[in-house]
């Protein structure tokens, strides 16, 4: 009965070809077996109709036959396969006009060398149905080798259900096999499989671009071997951040049996290798993995003549329309292709007003040759060349696949003599930065990191000097690393309030988990002032920790227990705090809802202040790919002068957050401007106000508006109400690139960026006269993200490119009237009517240059709208513009 079932578990797992013996199909000697071939590929976005993709489809005839097979082992086989009668046509009938092969021979296509390499005979050593050595001639073009190795791939099958690891044309793969009623089905998980060419993507998962791949080949068989082989492989490419900028690739294969002939005689020989000599010595074992290929574009044009067609794009009043990120993209796509000489002189020959989106550009492209023309062009000596240096920096630090070699020239840089002392913190800064990518993608331990990394741990205690131990601590903040953490808690406790900010908002951006004990009773002491006095904008910042790491019920109700005892403007802004949270319904809100049972600590008389400072959070955009979020936190000092406003903007898509935007103004020793009392712990500040930016979880480096009275003056009397540039340039936002190997032999290049134009500015008028005062903060943007997916032949290409753009602008301003009390705070967030625009283009061409193309677009108009604040806020606006009549 054992014997039984046994036999029968083996009976339902595999498929009987000769014997039951046999691991792999067996070929017959002295026979021809004949079939037909053919290969299809189609590129096309992800939802259209597979009758208007672009693509072609290679037919054929293969002979195949035994040329020797182990005596010893019958499923030790050398085989050899023969393709003739070659043609190329579409997939689907076009008309003449739409037809790309209308007119062509499959001669003057692929041309009489490939054509004649292609019908050479190869051969294929099998063994137990897998394939152990390809052989071809070393001199055959690339692609035609590849294609024939995409049909001998179609010839390795095993008989037996499981899972293993084999080699193919797409790589190193794992398969699974199942065997049953006849027929093998083989599913191959194109994810897994390991080849040579090695391509990047962009380090954010909200800004990146997501795949999905399959491939499923069914086999059937007669007389034990193939009758034929079905495959069919698709592979879709999605933006995140918006998924109906997706493309695909499809490729099919199939071969069927239509007749076996008598065949030449089995080749004598005691191996395989001794064999295939004997039948031709140029034969060669080449590998069964596809090999790269150097695609020549003919007729394109220079990185220089590039460029003279894209410089009109590139001038600063260009950089709101989305031919900037256009332009921009085009150009980075050139340079990754052109040698440091050529880029070096696009640069030389870049008008003033033009050269700093080069170097955006050149510096974003994150080549060998980019990096050494950057550094070249670059003199660090010369304070005079701050604009480029910081452009460079700052693209060095939005770089989307950064590498050890990047951080090795910031850290030399950093060494040497730097002219301007603002350069020499942006340097040091976007180190921090690029060390957090590092990390993210493995490079923890890479010896340049590990340099850095000891730097910047070091620094803070390494120097007396104040903006040198800010520097070290914001490029902490960028680096992420949890060894940093101790040293903000120590920093948190400072006596200098921009260290305990510095270090308190850093510690923020930690996960929750990394939040110890420690660090908790630390924060704590710092908000309830249980050792020293601190200024509100520290406290205010402390709070935030506590509120977003995971709160205690304990530390919750000591929080909502202090509201009632601090100054006024905080008591509201406690207030506003806490309210946000439980309509917004973040993590934290659960424990407050749970501690405001306690009557103690919810009562009317703490949740009655009065005053004008607020913490507000809402839904910019919510959609199936992407939600964003803003949150507007703003403290006033009792005198009604802004002491921190701080506006956040987040994006999340499936499960993974990005902070897109932080601008925070900070002002403080104003009050003796309107003859008022300071408050407590704030007596003896330094005259200040600055504005700090955080883009796409990357702090840049602070800028200061006034320091000291003197500069307070002089800069009031010159004020010309225009805001001061913060962050000015283009970003590549978005990074993909990968080489898709198909089964079939073709490969297709998949290419997706996103780029971005981005002009934030901010400001701060102060009016004795009208006592008044107003903040603002302007976000001018133009977003550009294309998506391309080629397959290139040489001698034919297809492909398709999803794009799509847009332009917005969005103001953040506060106007506050200080000459009563409790005195009158606007805020207003506004975002105008901005378009959006689809594009879908589909391309065929052939290397005659003859080439057909369509295209399709699809535009909208996002109405603009005022984003909603509190209700207290729409009421003292009203007051405010009633007032200003």
């Amino acid at each position: 009965m054992f014997t039984l079932l046994v036999f029968l578990l083996c009976a339902a797992s595999s498929v009987s070809v000769t014997g039951a013996a046999a691991a792999g199909p067996r070929l017959n000697n002295d026979q021809l077996y004949k079939f037909s071939y053919t290969t299809d590929v189609l590129v096309d976005r992800i939802r259209g109709s597979n009758k208007g993709s672009a693509g072609y489809r290679i037919s054929s005839d293969v002979d195949v036959n035994l040329v020797w097979r182990d005596p010893s082992n019958e499923d030790n086989q050398l085989i050899q396969l023969a393709i003739s009668n070659v043609r190329i046509e579409n997939v689907s009938r076009k008309s003449q006009k739409k037809n790309v092969l209308h007119g062509s021979t499959t001669e003057s296509v692929l041309g009489k060398t490939n054509l004649a390499a292609l019908s050479k005979p190869f051969l294929v050593h099998l063994r137990n149905g897998k394939t152990k050595a390809f052989y071809s001639y070393r001199s055959e073009p690339a692609t035609i080798k590849n294609l024939k190795r995409g049909l001998a791939s179609l010839m390795q099958v095993q008989l037996n259900t499981g899972k293993v690891i084999e080699n193919d044309v797409s790589g190193r793969c794992t398969v699974e096999y199942k065997a049953a009623k006849g027929q093998v089905t083989r599913t191959k998980n194109p994810e897994t499989c390991k080849t040579p060419e090695t391509g990047f993507t962009t380090h954010s998962q909200v800004l990146g671009v997501s795949g999905k791949s399959s491939s499923v080949t069914t086999f059937t068989f007669e007389d034990g071997f193939i009758r034929s082989a079905s495959a069919e492989e698709t592979h879709s490419l999605a933006v995140n951040s918006r998924r109906s900028a997706a493309a695909k690739v499809m490729s099919r294969q199939t071969l069927t049996l239509v007749g076996v002939e008598g065949g030449p005689l089995e080749a004598a020989g005691k191996d395989v290798s001794g064999v295939v000599k004997s039948i031709d010595p140029k034969l060669a074992a080449v590998g069964i993995i596809a090999e790269k290929v150097k695609s020549q574009c003919k007729g394109c044009p220079s990185l220089f003549e590039h460029w003279q067609a894209l410089q009109k794009q590139l001038e600063p009043a260009s950089l709101s329309k989305a031919t900037a990120p256009r332009s921009f993209l085009a150009l980075i796509q050139s340079i990754r292709k052109a040698s440091k000489d050529e880029i070096l002189k696009v640069l030389k020959s870049a008008s003033k007003t033009s050269l700093p989106q080069v170097v955006d550009a050149v510096t974003s492209s994150q080549t060998v040759a980019s990096l050494d023309a950057m550094l070249e062009f670059l003199n660090f000596t010369d304070a005079k060349g701050l604009v480029l240096q910081e452009r460079f920096l700052y693209a060095c630090g939005f770089a989307s696949h950064p590498n050890e070699r990047m951080l090795r020239a910031l850290l030399d840089i950093s060494k040497g003599k730097i002219g301007s002392t603002d350069i020499k913190e942006s340097v040091v800064i976007i180190m921090g930065a690029l060390v957090h990518k590092l990390c993210q993608k493995g490079g923890c331990n890479l010896p340049t990191v590990e340099q850095v990394k000891e730097l910047i741990l070091v620094g803070p205690d390494s120097t007396q000097v104040e903006s040198e131990v800010q520097m070290y601590l914001l490029a902490l903040k960028n680096s992420m690393l949890p060894e940093a953490i101790p040293i903000f808690t120590r920093y948190a406790e400072s006596e200098v309030g921009a260290y305990s900010t510095i270090a308190l908002t850093a510690l923020q951006r930690y996960n929750s988990d990394l939040m110890t004990e420690e660090v908790k009773q630390t924060v704590n002491r710092v908000y309830h002032q249980n050792r020293r006095i601190y200024e509100k904008n520290v406290r205010a910042a402390a709070a935030d920790v506590i509120l977003s790491s995971n709160p205690s019920y304990t530390e919750v109700k000591n929080l909502l227990l202090s509201i009632g005892n601090l100054p006024h403007e905080m008591n509201k802004y406690m207030l506003s705090k806490i309210q946000d949270i439980l309509r917004f319904q973040l993590p934290a809100s659960k424990v407050i809802t749970q501690a405001m049972k306690d009557m103690n600590s919810h009562n009317y008389d703490r949740f009655s202040k009065v005053g004008s400072s607020s913490a507000y959070s809402g839904f910019m955009a919510q959609s199936a790919d992407v939600t964003s979020t803003y949150s507007l936190d703003i403290l006033y000092s009792g005198s009604g002068i802004l002491r921190r406003s701080n506006m956040n903007i987040y994006g999340a898509s499936k499960g993974a957050m990005l902070h897109g935007l932080q601008v925070a103004i900070e002002a403080q020793g104003l009050e003796s401007l309107i003859a008022a009392t300071p408050d407590e712990g704030e007596g003896d500040l330094e005259s200040f106000a600055g504005m700090s930016a955080l883009l796409f979880d990357v702090q840049l480096r602070p800028v200061t508006f006034f320091k000291g009275y003197s500069d307070l003056m002089s800069k009031m009397f010159s004020m010309t109400g225009e805001p001061m540039n913060v962050v000015k340039g283009l970003i590549l936002l978005t990074d993909h690139s990968e080489v898709i190997q198909l089964q079939s032999g073709l490969k297709a290049s998949a290419e997706f960026q996103g780029g971005l134009a981005i002009d934030i500015s901010g400001g701060m008028e102060i009016s004795l006269w009208y006592r008044e005062s107003k903040t603002s903060v302007n976000n001018r943007a133009a977003l550009v993200v294309t998506g391309n997916v080629t397959v290139d032949m040489d001698f034919m290409r297809a492909g398709v490119e999803v794009s799509f753009e847009t332009e917005a602008s969005l103001d953040f301003i506060t106007t506050v009237q200080f000459s009563e009390y409790p005195f009158l705070v606007c805020m207003q967030m506004d975002k105008t009517t901005f378009p959006v625009s689809e594009y879908l283009t589909k391309y065929e061409s052939l290397s005659s240059g003859k080439s057909i193309m369509s295209s399709k677009s699809k535009k909208q108009l996002v109405p603009g709208s005022e984003f909603p604040l509190h209700q207290e806020n729409s009421n003292m606006c009203k007051k405010v513009f009633d007032s200003s009549w």
